[in-house]
């Protein structure tokens, strides 16, 4: 049942990407020649007026085949002979389509649970915050100069930053601003560095454009935190066997569900849709790196078009998307292998 529910929440995430991807290739006149869900043997198929529909076995992508896209083709209906604002808008759709739909979950998330902000209720006696000059009450604005929204703002900077001596700005009885410098100290008992400040917990927002704010800035949150997780892989700030593909994925909404499961169906439902925000997220975020075959890489090519008011050699950009796709299959079967590695 965990991997159903896995595969149908992948499906979700895919599907949505896909449709950007396929929405915006109508309305700028590009044939769409396959819209399919999965990646591998065809299951099933059904072929519409111009586009074959299909659903294949792995549900590990998906893909909206445009005629002409990787080819030197200029015919009507082609990629090539779209508008250069509508092909990159085709392009681009597909990651802004999933952060539509992290927007919409958070949505949903946000009414029913509340957020976490960072204001200050209390303190961990012996540890530096206690004798910092905070108070509770506090409300965190800034930590090392970068914008607070959440009190998970600060246990991730925390995390990611671990060891590193931090600069606190709050507001204190709703206007007064207070600076205050903390060294984390590592506590064995939880295996990390802490400051010693509690989360005044979360609280229901009533409010119907306060729910539509910070349902943006758990948006902005995540994929804040998708990029600062990437420039610490890059950096060799954290181990490459740590990185998760579909099978980890897979095992992580196994155990939401069973953690959350003897809380009843609606916790559950909150928690997969946390899963479903984090994912979506991140597909747009990864989609968008600078890379051959991802959209990023695309869009890319279309931009230096728009730069130098001519396509780039089409072939020679077919080819380069060619070889990032056959890099990302050898990644995906790289982190698929590490995926059950750690299972095992």
């Amino acid at each position: 049942m965990n991997i159903v529910i896995a595969l149908i929440i992948f499906g979700i995430i895919v599907l949505i990407h896909e449709f950007g991807h396929f929405l915006f290739a109508k309305l700028s006149g590009v044939k769409v020649v396959e819209f399919s869900v999965g990646m591998g043997p065809r299951i099933f198929s059904v072929k519409g007026k111009e586009t074959k529909y299909s659903l294949k076995l792995l549900p590990l992508g998906g893909s909206c085949a445009m005629y002409g896209e990787d080819d030197d083709e200029d015919a009507p209906g082609s990629f090539n002979s779209a508008p250069l604002l509508g092909r990159i808008a085709t392009i681009a759709a597909g990651p802004i389509f999933n952060f539509i739909l992290a927007f919409l979950v958070a949505i949903f998330i946000v009414a029913n649970v509340g957020v976490d902000k960072p204001v200050i209720s209390g303190f961990v006696s012996g540890l530096p915050a206690e004798s910092s000059g905070l108070m509770a009450g506090d409300e965190i604005k800034e930590i090392n100069g970068k914008k607070v929204d959440f009190y998970r703002n600060v246990s991730t900077y925390l995390f990611l930053n671990q060891g590193k001596d931090i600069v606190l700005t709050v507001k204190r009885n709703g206007n007064e601003e207070k600076t205050v410098n903390i060294s984390p100290v590592y506590s064995e008992e939880n295996s990390q560095y802490m400051i010693g400040i509690r989360s005044s917990g979360y609280q229901k927002l009533n409010n119907p454009l306060e729910i539509i704010k910070y349902s943006v800035l758990e948006v902005k949150f995540t994929i804040s935190l998708t990029v600062e997780s990437l420039a610490h892989l890059i950096k060799g700030k954290v181990d490459v066997g740590e990185v998760s593909g579909p099978v980890g994925i897979v095992s992580m909404i196994g155990d939401t569900v069973n953690e959350s499961k003897p809380y009843g169906i609606f916790v559950v439902l909150l928690s997969l849709s946390q899963m479903v925000l984090l994912l979506s997220a991140n597909l747009g975020v990864m989609n968008l790196l600078p890379l051959p075959a991802l959209d990023g890489g695309r869009l890319i090519f279309l931009f230096l078009e728009a730069i130098f008011r001519r396509p780039l050699n089409r072939k020679v950009e077919g080819y380069i998307h060619l070889a990032g796709f056959a890099l990302l299959m050898l990644l995906m079967v790289f982190v698929m292998f590490n995926d059950i590695r750690k299972i095992l």
